[in-house]
């Protein structure tokens, strides 16, 4: 057996603080703000002087006996001052161990000790636990006598009762004693409840006990804080408190994590399906409130509900105990899992919650968990119940609760806890490490227990054999612990065994994954789903929108760049393990329920390292202490003496180091880009902060409010969702239902904080309903609302009032709930479109609104306003930076066009380059019209490109140009027609790189015509661009791309026409001007029109006809038309008009028999070239088996 020690960090110490809490003689008494209205000062304490605290008149300070009231407690004493990572928070701990302050007694009251424990939360993301025993100890300081007894006189006289001697509550310094509470706590890193229990336990023994402990109290503090380590992974300790040995455990790297609350107690108060319905909730991230008289229960159920959830972890504020002062935090618009303690004789009713619509509400004294309306049931939940009970059967507890029930004790052929521990005393003997006091201490207990069978009192008023019997319920505790987690554990790993093959891994870098966090798609949650049995899907689909699960899954993402979380890496360890043993066979549609395999093994484990210690601490030893300290008074706690509690003193023993430490099992977590609220602003009861608390829940309320609607909007983009890998070409109605009622529950939590008048369950409609009662007033005759507000912002008026929905869910929803009315009015005003200015008209109601307006309406204006008003988009327009001046002579618009419509003629404000609005979903932008209305030879300017930016997607549009814009230069052009593609984030920020020089891509396709390939590659080009086209048309209307971009984009139709009909073409421009084939078509046309006005088609091929007489038509109607598009942007006009009507197969051969042809092309032109020409003309005569049709803005002005 190895000896252990504590010497480095306090990182791997057992503990990290020991803290001693109760009443300051120095100060006085201070009635705490929740409990009491009057306080004593410090004058009081000397003189009896008396006076109200300012504010105060009535409430408890009155109604009861100052034996009866709280009072401020205060630390102490805590060792040491500070550690490394984990700074001490006085007012916290203080809060925490003494929620409800300092108690007085008399001797007439009960006495018993009582214990609790608590958890702190740190900045970084790390867990303390504390545990607290107290007890009352006899008041000796006169000045708080004095006071207490002037406190009774008082409240005597002002009840109107005159000497009341021996009533309940009654104080008299000459008749009674008095006692008040003190709280011994110790802090430590891991959850070790039974270990720190006893250890507090045996020192208040110590305490009271009439002898006096074999060393002073302060060598059993020092040891424990500096001398006893945290067990090694896989390892259990033993150490030694003032009374006898204590034994701990962690589990290993394969092990579910520490976890010593005791479920047992948790299903035996509220039952196997009250649990699995808490669960449920807190899976679902619903505001989950605990309610109980006794603390302890309180940390038991929010513990083990905490544990139950691996590998997922609880996201948002937990406080499983919070005091009056903190019951503000109920008012939190966000989810929380808190507890509160009831008051005696206090009813649910008086706690007058505000969010009720998404709240469960646990009685734990009740044994009744009320959950939400519509929760879904847990998958398999009639299985998982059944295999539950089993296992709490076996342990001798009722699997329906109701009762306090203890494990069974162990069989007569299980080992007996008991003797083996006094087997390892004795084998610590012998290794020579206890002391002669401990050595005689430790054989008379040896000798009684084989004497008499535990029939000797403890100390404690225990027999020995009850000693025994109580580790071996510890240990029927811990096993069952671990049993009950492994099957929830099995459960997730049925339901997610395959997640990793659903997580989307985008991003090429760390950074680049955090900056467009908010707008990536890390899980493809339509395709998990789809393969998920039906009966899972309502709570899957629920659970999938979760912080939770996000953060679950960004872990995942993350973990290609940094080491993942031990939870997740725990998680995926154990999947991998079970698919060795998964033949794959089962279908996860229609796999049955199968029961957890690892309880017997994972019992055994534990059993095996409480039976038998791994590792022994060094024992408590004297210290250098000054002479006359650590006297023993019996029933009273020492003051101890610091200086040699502040640090740890050297010791020769040797050591084993913890390698892994509890950095390894608490790393700091990596932190993403949501914030959540750290728990030591939570704690903090100072005016600011609690006003930056609530500050900070709106914020979040405000971030949610965006997600969600951003989420709802990129679920109804139809096809855009289908080409970006996001989602299904429709949304299903489980996948709307479910953001809909994320959205109902956001509204619920935005209308529930600050309320100050509510009936009913639901702030929301509750708010309605006093909206219709203001209102009542103003109704016209035939019963509709008389509204004289114009609508501003240009919005459409009004379809239907918010009075007549109300009216009509009133009517048709006879039987719903507050909650389930607040849903339909809801569901109602999304399906016509009217959600945000119902929302708007609520604010115009002042008076019902209690705090925060300005963020509420900023809430609503600014997020709900898109689900029914539009999308904004911004729209920069990125010249040439060597010309980027010139942008100052031109004016000009843009229209932006997708597949549901376009955006109307915008006009870019002058001087400026971009521009910001809203309107209608635009769907997948496709094409967008630039155009100037300054026609002067000054205005014109060299456009780059032009980026559209959707600012609820975040999705990027880039329409390259690289052409000028203005008469005189280039091909004269006023307006162009640009075709967008969708560009990865990041590469807009490239967007204004570029040299004064258009790359390729941007060039004017005449300026790189001029290095054409060669006639075979043109052929291959052109060839290929009817093949896409094809192809287009033969995927299901749901596969296909823009059809605009095969047309007029990069390597479409239009380009690849123009390359040929380039091909050759003569040119006697000075300096390589450009060649543009529109000034061909024309001269071809205005040849043809001429020759048959004079009747001069003699010796050419080409022959008067119908295709003939259009393509004359065709180009005089675009040359007419009022759109100033330029010679490229008319012959892309021509090229879609042509195809579009089947004509452009017919008018290829006419172009090239024109007599016109031979003068203007050399004699090698593939437009010479009748092989060529043939053959192009019966590919684009392929074309005329589909039905092309044309958006808007290529045709837009021309009546063909």
């Amino acid at each position: 057996m190895n000896t252990a020690a504590a010497t480095g960090s306090a990182s791997c110490r057992f503990a990290h603080y020991f803290v001693v809490c109760g009443v300051d003689t120095e100060t006085g008494l201070e009635p705490d703000d929740g409990a009491g209205c009057i306080y004593v000062c410090e004058s009081c304490l000397v003189g009896t002087r008396v006076r109200r605290r300012a504010g105060g008149g009535g409430g408890e300070g009155f109604e009861h006996s100052p034996v009866r009231r709280s009072f401020k407690s205060k630390v102490l004493a805590h060792y040491p001052e500070n550690t490394d990572r984990n700074p001490f928070n006085k007012d916290a701990v203080n809060m925490l161990c003494m929620p409800r302050g300092l108690s007085f007694r008399t001797q007439a009251d009960r006495l018993d000790p009582q214990f609790h424990s608590f958890t702190i939360s740190f900045d970084d993301g790390t867990r303390s636990y504390g545990f607290v025993h107290t007890f009352y100890e006899e008041v000796t300081s006169p000045q708080i006598i004095t006071a207490m007894q002037t406190l009774c006189q008082m409240h005597h006289s002002l009840a109107g009762v005159s000497g009341c001697l021996g009533c309940v509550g009654s104080f008299d310094p000459t008749r009674d004693t008095l006692y008040v509470s003190k709280a011994l706590c110790l802090v430590t890193p891991l959850p070790f409840l039974q270990a720190s229990r006893q250890f507090l336990v045996q020192l208040h023994q110590a305490v009271t006990s009439q002898t006096a402990p074999p060393l002073p109290l302060e060598s059993y503090i020092h040891n424990i804080l500096y001398e006893v380590p945290l067990p090694p992974p896989g390892r259990s300790l033993r150490f030694h408190g003032v009374q006898g040995p204590i034994l701990c455990q962690r589990p290993g790297p394969g092990e579910l994590p520490l976890g010593e609350y005791p479920l047992g107690d948790a299903f035996s108060l509220l039952g196997v399906d009250s649990m699995v319905k808490l669960l449920t909730c807190a899976l679902l991230e619903t505001q989950v409130l605990l309610y109980s008289s006794d603390y302890q229960r309180l940390m038991t159920v929010a513990e083990g509900i905490n544990t139950l959830l691996f590998p997922f972890q609880w996201q948002h504020i937990y406080l499983p105990i919070i005091s009056a002062p903190l019951h503000h935090l109920l008012d939190a618009p966000v989810p929380f899992l808190m507890g509160i303690q009831r008051r005696d004789g206090a009813q649910r009713s008086s706690l007058n919650l505000p969010h009720e619509a998404n709240l469960c509400f646990v009685d734990i004294d009740n044994h009744c968990v009320e959950a939400p309306e519509d929760l879904p049931q847990f998958p398999d939940q009639t299985e998982l119940i059944q295999e539950l009970s089993e296992v709490l059967l076996q342990f001798g507890l009722p699997p329906q609760g109701g009762v306090i029930a203890k494990p069974t004790t162990a069989s007569s052929s299980s080992p007996r806890l008991s003797s083996l521990v006094l087997e390892d005393l004795m084998e610590d003997r012998r290794n020579g490490n206890l002391g002669g006091e401990e050595l005689a201490v430790l054989e008379r207990l040896q000798a009684l227990a084989r004497r008499c069978g535990g029939g000797k009192m403890s100390d404690g008023g225990k027999t020995l054999g009850h000693v025994f019997e109580e580790e071996e319920e510890e240990l029927k505790a811990a096993k069952l612990n671990i049993q009950l987690r492994e099957v929830f554990a099995g459960r997730f790993a049925a339901m997610f065994g395959r997640y990793d093959d659903f997580v989307i891994h985008s991003a090429l870098d760390l950074d680049s994954w955090l900056t467009n966090r908010e707008g990536m798609f890390n899980f493809d949650k339509g395709s998990f789903l789809s393969v998920q049995p039906a009966s899972h899907l309502h709570f899957l689909s629920r659970f999938l929108e979760t912080s939770m699960f996000s953060s679950f899954v960004d872990g995942k993402v993350i973990s290609r760049w940094a080491d993942r979380e031990p939870l997740q890496q725990l998680f995926d360890s154990r999947l991998e393990r079970e698919r060795l043993y998964d033949t794959g066979s089962e279908d996860s549609c229609s796999c049955l329920y199968r029961k957890c395999t690892t309880l017997f093994e994972s019992g055994q484990t534990i059993e095996r390292r409480l039976l038998k210690a791994d590792h022994t601490a060094i024992h408590p030893h004297l210290l250098d202490m000054r002479i006359g300290q650590g006297r023993h008074h019996p029933g009273y706690f020492p003051k101890l003496q610091a200086d040699v509690l502040a640090q740890a003193q050297n010791t020769n023993k040797s050591t084993v180091s913890d390698q892994s430490g509890v950095d390894n099992e608490q790393r700091q977590k990596y932190t993403f880009a949501r914030k959540n609220l750290r728990q030591s602003k939570l704690l903090d009861l100072t005016p600011q902060a609690i006003t930056q608390t609530h500050r900070e829940f709106v914020d979040g309320l405000l971030s949610e409010c965006r997600l969600k609607t951003k989420r709802m909007l990129k679920e109804r983009m139809g096809k855009e969702s289908v080409e970006l890998g996001q989602g299904e070409a429709s949304i299903t109605g489980l996948q709307e239902n479910t953001l809909i009622h994320g959205l109902c529950d956001l509204l619920e939590r935005t209308w529930g904080h600050g309320l100050q008048v509510k009936q009913g369950k639901s702030a929301l409609w509750s708010h309605l309903l006093h909206y219709q009662a203001a209102q009542g007033k103003t109704e016209a005759p035939n019963g509709l609302i008389i509204d004289q507000r114009t609508v501003d912002d240009g919005a459409l008026p009004l379809r239907g009032s918010l009075i007549q929905d109300m009216r009509f869910i009133q009517t048709m929803s006879e039987g719903l709930s507050d909650v389930g009315q607040a849903r339909a009015w809801i569901h109602l005003a999304l399906e016509k479109k009217i959600l945000s200015q119902h929302l708007k008209e609520l604010l115009t109601n002042q008076e019902l609104w209690a705090v925060d307006k300005k963020k509420r309406d900023k809430c609503i204006k600014r997020d709900f306003a898109c689900l029914s008003l539009g999308i904004p988009y911004r729209v920069v327009i990125i010249p040439m930076k060597k010309l980027s001046i010139a942008m100052a002579t031109v004016d000009p618009w843009v229209c932006v066009s997708g597949e549901l419509g376009d955006s109307g003629v915008r006009q870019i404000p002058k001087n400026t380059q971009e521009i910001f609005f809203q309107c209608k979903n635009l769907g997948r932008l496709s094409t967008l019209q630039l155009g100037q209305e300054n026609s002067g030879l000054l205005a014109k300017c060299l456009i780059d490109c032009v980026m559209v930016y959707n600012e609820i997607t975040g999705h990027t549009y880039k329409f390259p140009c690289g052409r000028w814009l203005g008469k005189g230069v280039g091909d004269g052009s006023l307006e162009r027609v640009l075709i967008g593609q969708l560009v990865s984030p990041g590469a807009e920020e490239d967007a204004g790189r570029l040299t004064g020089t258009p790359p390729p891509e941007l060039a004017s396709p005449s300026q790189s015509v001029r290095t054409v390939l060669g006639s075979l590659g043109i052929q291959e080009d052109m060839r290929e661009a009817v093949n896409n086209l094809v192809k287009h048309f033969h995927k299901p209307e749901q596969e296909r791309g823009n059809l605009t971009v095969l047309l007029c984009g990069e390597g479409g139709l239009v380009l690849c026409l123009e390359k040929f009909l380039l091909h050759g073409l003569k040119s006697n421009r000075l300096f390589q001007r450009n060649v543009f084939v529109w000034d061909f078509v024309e001269k071809a046309v205005a040849s043809m029109e001429t020759a048959d006005q004079m009747g001069d088609l003699h010796g050419s091929t080409l022959t008067k006809g119908p295709p003939c007489d259009l393509l004359c038509h065709y180009v005089s109607t675009i040359n007419a038309s009022p759109r100033n598009i330029g010679k490229e942007g008319k012959f892309q006009l021509f090229v879609c008009l042509g195809i579009r009507d089947r004509l452009l197969s017919l008018w290829l051969p006419l172009l090239a028999d024109c007599p016109l042809t031979a003068r203007t092309y050399e004699d090698g032109a593939l437009l010479r070239d009748r092989a060529a020409v043939h053959s192009l003309s019966r590919m684009l005569h392929t074309l005329n088996d589909f039905a092309i049709t044309l958006e808007t803005a290529l045709v837009k002005g021309v009546d063909l």
